[in-house]
């Protein structure tokens, strides 16, 4: 895992330093006016040079596609996450899931779980944190999180319905 060092920058924003396993350097510092720089360690110079600016927008955009909400690779279709107690994994609704064609609402995916589904991707079509009203469909991959014990009582409702 990489290590990732935070600090306050005043009167600027806050900066993180991070040591990815490759061995590579980078420095993200985000501005209290929602900009974000990017900075890549340059050894043979020994200095940090700014690699990209990004506003707002366009740095949740980037987080969104390297997080994997856009597309994930066939690879890592099974894949899950931890952060701390918090897992996050991507499960696919398969056809003959009797949870198909139902809202998370009437699955009540939260209340009988302690589970959210905080993405829904099908084709090219995302939809970030959806509502109870939200219909699962054959083909759809969910993004779900919570605790581990909570993520498998969820797989069990989205294949029993």
């Amino acid at each position: 895992m990489s290590i990732v060092r935070e600090s306050d920058l005043l009167g600027i924003g806050k900066k993180y330093q991070i040591e990815t396993v490759a061995g590579d350097n980078m420095v993200v510092v985000i501005h209290d006016d929602g900009r974000r720089e990017l900075y890549r360690y340059d050894e043979e110079e020994s200095e940090s040079r700014c690699v990209m600016t990004l506003s707002d927008e366009e740095s949740r955009q980037v987080a969104g596609i390297i997080g994997g909400l856009s597309y994930k690779p066939k690879a890592l279709e099974t894949i899950e996450v931890a952060l701390d107690d918090l897992i996050i994994e991507w499960y696919k609704v398969e056809e003959n899931s009797l949870s198909n064609q139902k809202s998370i609402g009437e699955l009540e995916v939260r209340k009988r779980t302690g589970a959210s589904i905080i993405a829904a991707i099908k084709g090219g079509d995302s939809t970030i944190n959806p509502g109870p009203e939200y219909v699962l469909k054959a083909g759809t991959t969910l993004v779900v999180a919570g605790k581990r014990n909570h993520i498998k009582l969820l797989k069990e409702i989205l294949k029993a319905g």
